[in-house]
């Protein structure tokens, strides 16, 4: 997730999307599209653009990595950090307590 507040939710953006992709032959452009309809929400036209890519890329229209594979990644990526971070705590207090027991005096 982002590290800013989502101002939007998620039902406003997937309509303003659609409403890009439906009123883009009324423009002269994209471009002309996304501002147009970005003002009469509220948020900026570089923003709304993202997400009209983002959701061409989700359904398969452009090319890139789907928003559910790229959460899974970021999911396994951050699994795969915890699992080393473990393994390391794991090695050393090995170490530390092989050296305890290779210092600790012999008794007969």
């Amino acid at each position: 997730m982002s590290k800013t507040t989502n101002k939007f939710s998620p039902e406003v953006r997937a309509r303003a999307v659609r409403m890009v992709l439906d009123h883009e032959a009324d423009h002269p452009s994209r471009w002309a599209a996304v501002t147009s309809i970005a003002e009469k929400i509220g948020c900026s036209a570089h923003t709304l653009l993202e997400w009209v890519k983002k959701a061409e890329v989700d359904s398969g229209k452009r090319a890139g990595v789907p928003t559910e594979l790229a959460d899974r990644l970021k999911a396994l990526e951050r699994e795969n950090r915890e699992l080393r971070q473990a393994n390391e705590i794991l090695r050393k207090a090995s170490a530390y307590f092989a050296q305890a027991e290779l210092d600790r005096p012999f008794k007969r």
